[in-house]
């Protein structure tokens, strides 16, 4: 197979991720710099990257219900608990798709596939995410209607959002409001409520495109179906 999908494959990097990091020199093959992206690798050769020796390991899904408090990373430079050691049982080098803030939980999918993982979280592909928030505030019709229109946040074109309110707390100066986007900008959600005059107190992910957390309680996980991971691939495409 060619060198950039033997990458993709060892769960290191996308395809295109891969092209990049052959072209900054970091891909080795038999001690060789690589330079050639249309290489075909076969089963005899040895492929670095970044000095480190690469498997073709068979491609897994998972999918995780977060905890709060957990990093959505492979390693913390602070020593804070991370998604990946979670799922310390699993031998394949798998790495979240796309990410949660360390104080949201919810559904989180984890895998080694750089391919999939590009179509889940490229805006264009439109897969849609839901989210309950608990805000600061009275939520209703009006004050929500700016995030069903599409908005501009720090300069940044932001989609139309769905969303429902599902309770207001009037005593607690709280509303239970459900939210779903397609996109997933860098804290998009929080900065969304922020913008009209909600701030978030605390939030969750309750559904990715087709999966739910059904079964799957906080701080556990579960491996996905080959029929999920293609339902999300059609979504995508």
């Amino acid at each position: 197979m060619r060198i950039n999908q033997f990458i993709a494959h060892a769960g290191v990097a996308s395809r295109r991720k891969a092209e990049e990091l052959i072209k900054e020199g970091k891909v080795k093959v038999n001690g060789k710099k690589m330079t050639d992206l249309a290489f075909q690798v076969s089963g005899n050769d040895l492929v670095e990257v970044n000095g480190q020796q690469l498997r073709n390991e068979e491609f897994v899904y998972f999918l995780l219900n977060k905890p709060r408090g957990v990093i959505s990373s492979v390693t913390d430079d602070k020593g804070r608990p991370t998604v990946v050691e979670i799922l310390g049982g699993v031998k394949e080098r798998i790495y979240p798709v796309g990410r949660l803030d360390w104080d949201t939980s919810g559904l989180l999918i984890l895998t080694n596939d750089g391919d999939f993982a590009n179509l889940m979280t490229h805006p264009s592909h439109q897969i849609d995410k839901t989210y309950v928030a608990k805000v600061e505030g009275h939520a209703n019709k009006e004050n929500l209607r700016p995030l069903t229109l599409g908005m501009k946040i720090e300069g940044q074109k932001i989609s139309p959002a769905r969303y429902s309110i599902i309770r207001t707390e009037k005593q607690k100066n709280a509303s239970i409001v459900e939210l779903t986007i397609h996109e997933g900008h860098n804290h998009q959600v929080k900065k969304m409520f922020e913008t009209v005059g909600l701030p978030v107190q605390k939030l969750s992910r309750i559904t990715f495109g087709s999966l739910t957390l059904d079964g799957v309680p906080a701080g556990k996980y579960r491996e996905l179906t080959r029929k999920e991971v293609k339902d999300l691939m059609n979504l995508a495409k």
